[in-house]
């Protein structure tokens, strides 16, 4: 067996004993290759279960806790999703093989240009990456079935909660930016929010405005 095939093999056991057992999810994961999201001297440690840097002060996260927080959505083929934080764009690329339409924000055009580049290299049609202030949501689109924020929040952010469509839902980091957080599912119900907490996580902060590529 090849040092890769060895290293991708550990990555989905990884996956697994960390709690990431949907077969939909553990399949959109493997049909996007982590490596071709992490640049320069970090590519050797793609394969690894642990969040790394990419450009301007931002990080891939933690391949397990991409797949819990995506296991947590529970997506399905026909929802509309919104991601707050494109990042990488690693985790819009596994959303777009659960959903029909993925929408991304992020307030660094870099990180935008960069992930564009990436979905269209795998032919990705159905992601619609935005360079914006994500705290504020995408209102012309909503209501959204799904919303996943890829930044940590002191509270679920109010804009945000508004454009998520009654039975959908939303995972989100939550929690001071120096201290643990909880990753945290609310579900929209008729007479308002459920909340229920997952896991411990550490996310960047969640930061209003357009950011300086």
């Amino acid at each position: 067996m090849s040092n890769l095939a060895e290293r991708k093999m550990r990555f989905f056991y990884a996956l697994r004993s960390n709690g990431v057992t949907d077969p939909r999810v553990l399949a959109a994961m493997e049909a996007v290759d982590r490596g071709l999201f992490v640049k320069g001297v970090f590519a050797e440690r793609a394969y690894d279960d642990t969040p790394l840097p990419i450009a301007c002060g931002q990080t891939i996260s933690q391949p397990s806790v991409v797949g819990l927080m995506t296991q947590a959505l529970n997506v399905s083929p026909r929802d509309k999703v919104l991601e707050v934080g494109t990042g990488s764009g690693y985790q819009a690329a596994i959303l777009s093989h659960l959903a029909r339409r993925v929408y991304t924000i992020d307030r660094y055009r870099r990180l935008v240009r960069e992930a564009e580049a990436v979905f269209a290299a795998l032919d990705l049609t159905n992601i619609t990456a935005i360079v914006g202030d994500g705290s504020f949501g995408l209102p012309e689109q909503a209501p959204f079935d799904r919303i996943i924020i890829t930044a940590a929040a002191e509270d679920p952010p109010g804009p945000l909660l508004a454009q998520l469509r009654i039975g959908g839902i939303m995972v989100v980091p939550v929690g001071q930016s120096d201290a643990v957080q909880s990753l945290i599912k609310v579900t929209r119900g008729p007479e308002g929010y459920d909340y229920e907490e997952l896991r411990p996580v550490r996310f960047v902060p969640l930061v209003e405005g357009l950011g300086r590529d």
